[in-house]
C-alpha cells in the first residue's frame, strides 16, 4: 500500500485498483488476506465507506470473499478474473480505437499485424 491516491479518477476506484495490481504481480496470492476497510482508511487518510465501496465491487465481481470475523481474502479465481476484465479494457481503450484508425487508413489485416510485429527502431532486443 505505497501507491499515492490522485484526482484522476473516484477514491474507491483507485482502492479498486490497487487490489488489482496487487493480484496481477502476485502481491496477494490465491488465499491473501488484503487489508480492511479500516487499514485503507488509515493508511490513506480517507472515510472507510470510501474504501469499503471499492472492495465490495471486488467482493461483487467475485475477486474477493469475505471470510466473517476475519476479513477478505483473494478468491481462487481472482487473477483469471481480472485478467479478462483488464483484456476486454484493453481491447475496448486502445483496439477498437486501432482498428478504426486503420479502416480510415484503408489498411489490410496484413498492414496491421505487420506493423504490430515489426520492433522499434531504438528499442531491438
Amino acid at each position: 500500500m505505497n501507491k499515492k491516491l490522485d484526482d484522476s479518477k473516484p477514491i474507491f476506484m483507485q482502492i479498486k485498483d490497487l487490489i488489482e495490481d496487487s493480484i496481477m504481480d502476485e502481491t496477494y496470492q490465491t488465499g491473501t488476506r488484503v487489508p480492511s476497510t479500516n487499514e485503507f482508511a488509515a493508511f490513506y487518510q480517507i472515510n472507510p465507506a470510501t474504501a469499503g465501496k471499492g472492495i465490495n465491487e471486488l467482493v461483487g465481481e467475485g475477486i474477493l470473499v469475505k471470510r466473517r470475523g476475519v476479513g477478505m481474502f483473494v478468491t481462487d479465481t481472482a487473477k483469471e478474473i481480472v485478467m479478462k476484465k483488464r483484456k476486454q479494457t484493453f481491447y475496448d481503450n486502445y483496439m477498437l480505437p486501432l482498428k478504426e484508425e486503420a479502416k480510415k487508413l484503408q489498411m489490410t489485416d496484413e498492414e496491421l499485424i505487420e506493423m504490430l510485429q515489426r520492433k522499434d527502431e531504438g528499442n531491438e532486443d
